[in-house]
């Protein structure tokens, strides 16, 4: 049977448009991949975004850029994914700040954190921890509870991100002391401050601050989670310190914008999972402070969606507003 040449043209044109995502995707990764981090330069999501882009470059065979976008609770980096062509090319590597805790913490979030992006692969932890000047005299977390206790309203700490924001929120709520606030851009310039006694102390990532702490420059005195962290060991938890029911971690993920073509979303999980499976690298990353392990995309988008919630309660129990 003949079709007129019309029809038979649009046909033919349609089949062709049809197949084009699939070759596309069959031929990915074709050119450069932008890897967009919500924070600064210097930062710990920066520094292992680094690490994981390296070597993805080496598995992908193309060149990762990172690209620095941070501010807003790093919704500025989480709306410009949101709005990118979903082909692979740009990247989005957060933590729970842009999808977790932003959209509790401010009134007008431009994007929906499910909705918007495409989960593709978890790719680990940031365990937070308690550092304070070594020059306050605070040698345990019971020290600062109860010289605060002594000041109320005297005693500082500084955040760099929405975790930073919500463990000294909760550590206030907890305690029962009354301590202020002073909020940054990102951790880099909030770890300057502390270490230069501007600010008091501060809830950071391992990745960032352990280098402060190994050097003498700052103290640490708990990790935010439940239980120790096996790669600072010696730390006690919030509990052990004395604050009941607090378990707060950063957790680390890999995104692309919505409608990312299913083939290029297994081709990027298998090289993530790639990533996490090498013992040097592992090393590479405890050594920053990260615990590295991945997922399938599916269990990371059941993961988002549930932490999305989990951090909402954190976040009312600590008596936290939106802004």
């Amino acid at each position: 049977m003949k079709f007129p040449t019309l029809l038979g043209a649009a046909l033919v044109s349609g089949a062709t448009l049809a197949a084009a995502p699939a070759a596309q995707a069959a031929d990915y990764p074709a050119k450069p991949i932008t890897l967009v981090v919500p924070f600064p330069a210097g930062s710990g999501t920066d520094a292992v975004g680094r690490i994981f882009g390296s070597e993805l470059s080496a598995i992908l065979g193309q060149q990762i850029v990172v690209e620095n976008k941070p501010g807003a609770n790093a919704t500025i980096a989480a709306s410009y994914v949101a709005r990118a062509k979903p082909d692979g090319y740009t990247l989005f590597v957060t933590t729970n700040t842009s999808h977790s805790a932003a959209p509790w913490l401010m009134k007008n979030v431009p994007y929906d954190p499910v909705k918007d992006f495409t989960p593709i692969a978890r790719g680990g932890n940031l365990p937070f921890i308690l550092v304070v000047n070594p020059k306050r005299p605070w040698k345990t977390v019971g020290d600062l509870i109860a010289d605060a206790r002594q000041r109320p309203g005297r005693i500082t700490y500084a955040s760099g991100n929405s975790t930073g924001i919500v463990a000294g929120a909760t550590l206030a709520n907890r305690a029962k002391i009354d301590i202020l606030h002073v909020p940054y851009k990102g951790t880099p310039q909030s770890m300057t401050d502390v270490v230069g006694g501007q600010v008091d102390f501060m809830f950071t990532d391992l990745a960032s601050g352990l280098p402060f702490v190994q050097s003498g420059q700052l103290r640490a005195l708990a990790v935010s989670t439940a239980e120790r962290s096996a790669i600072v060991p010696d730390l006690p938890s919030m509990a052990e310190a004395g604050v009941p029911d607090f378990d707060l971690n950063s957790w680390n993920g890999y995104f692309g914008p919505a409608g990312l073509p299913p083939e290029v979303v297994a081709r990027l999980n298998a090289a993530i999972n790639q990533v996490v499976a090498k013992p040097d690298v592992k090393k590479r990353l405890a050594d920053l402070g990260f615990d590295a392990f991945s997922s399938t995309p599916e269990a990371f988008g059941q993961f988002v969606s549930e932490q999305r919630d989990l951090w909402g309660k954190l976040i009312r129990d600590a008596g936290i507003e939106q802004q």
